[in-house]
């Protein structure tokens, strides 16, 4: 009886763009790239502030060209004014990333971003780390000593 032939294995992020671009297309997005690369596309200090939601396109009339859509963004509210205030800036990134006139207009969505919260860093303790490189003897290599000592009193501490 013959085995079936296995499949080779697939990167996760090649499964994910086909399952998330139905998706992102319902929101005006022609790829996910604007969303999953927002904080490259327009910085640290912008992407802290702003999300993008969607893109809104105004369907030409007959014989009319494409006119650039419209960027919709989530805003914290405090924020709201800065952003709007750089809202110039916000779409020549943008428009820099497509490489055409993609966006034309910013509209603002006040609302808390979605963020995954920050885990607190965990502290180890320097006695617990040295209590558990004394139980490994065996190992010759300092460094190694010191970084398993560091991740056993890591795993300890959780």
């Amino acid at each position: 009886m013959d085995k079936p032939k296995r499949k080779p294995a697939v990167a996760l992020s090649t499964l994910m763009s086909g399952l998330l671009a139905d998706s992102f297309k319902k929101q005006g997005f022609a790829s996910a790239e604007l969303v999953t690369r927002w904080p490259e596309i327009v910085g640290a200090d912008i992407c802290e502030h702003a999300e993008p939601l969607k893109i809104q396109w105004r369907r030409p009339a007959d014989g009319e060209q494409q006119e650039p859509g419209t960027l919709v963004l989530r805003v914290e509210g405090p924020a709201a004014l800065e952003i709007q205030h750089l809202a110039g800036v916000i779409l020549e990134r943008v428009n820099r990333f497509f490489g055409w006139q993609a966006v034309g207009k910013i509209a603002l969505r006040q609302a808390p971003l979605k963020r995954a919260k920050p885990r607190p860093a965990r502290t180890i303790d320097a006695a617990e780390t040295a209590r558990i490189a004394q139980t490994l003897p065996a190992i010759e290599d300092d460094d190694l000593k010191q970084a398993l000592a560091r991740l056993g009193a890591a795993i300890k501490a959780s």
